[in-house]
């Protein structure tokens, strides 16, 4: 039987995932902020948890994030910046992940294929930026990219089977994307789950330091 951790597993994309994992079988460990008390923008609570787990896990997703926080909306201009909504986006969006990234190889085996994934999206990506905006959460995403890259150089040296890869799952149509599920197609949860699954069931220690979309294509950094 294969065994995954998801972080975020209350959430609309996390609970989709860990549910069609179950429905094949997986043994499935979770940790979110609303059931288990999981603070990724605190760094002893993520220390806390991820000591109490053992794994080896086969898979460890980090479905986790926001696009809005303390009410602040993604900036439309430069004037609208404040330090403070940056910081925000950071420590959410990237800092956190990164604190869940310092136990992978502790968590990961090392004698058989595993994957560890975190959900990045596409507005992340500056090749792709053509629009400008939304400057914190862009920014944010874009460092947890140049983690997720960290991260697979680090690991490929000690865990020869793994990938770590930063994965876009489409706009999903939850509370995360409410105020702009009108700009977008937009896709249920268990759709982006089961896309998501599709994508990492397929990856190879090859792609591992890559960005790739719910559909597989690879995303400009």
């Amino acid at each position: 039987m294969k065994h995954a951790l998801i972080i975020g597993a209350s959430g609309g994309v996390g609970g989709a995932i860990v549910g069609q994992l179950q429905a094949g079988h997986w043994q499935v460990s979770r940790l979110s902020r609303s059931g288990d008390g999981l603070d990724l923008t605190d760094e002893i609570s993520v220390q806390d948890h991820m000591d109490r787990i053992s794994g080896p896990y086969d898979l460890i997703l980090i479905a986790t994030g926001a696009l809005e926080i303390n009410g602040a909306r993604p900036e439309k201009s430069l004037s609208q910046i404040s330090a403070q909504a940056m910081m925000d986006q950071f420590a959410l969006n990237t800092v956190g992940p990164a604190l869940v990234l310092r136990h992978a190889k502790r968590l990961l085996p090392k004698e058989r294929p595993s994957i560890i994934a975190a959900l990045s999206a596409r507005v992340g990506s500056i090749g792709d930026n053509h629009l400008g905006g939304w400057t914190g959460y862009r920014a944010s995403k874009a460092a947890l990219n140049q983690v997720i890259r960290c991260a697979a150089i680090e690991l490929a040296r000690t865990h020869k089977q793994a990938a770590c890869v930063a994965l876009h799952p489409g706009t999903v149509a939850t509370k995360f994307t409410e105020r702009y599920q009108t700009r977008h197609p937009t896709v249920t949860p268990a759709q982006a789950a089961q896309n998501l699954l599709r994508v990492i069931t397929k990856l190879t220690p090859e792609q591992s330091g890559r960005f790739f979309d719910w559909a597989g294509k690879e995303i400009p950094w």
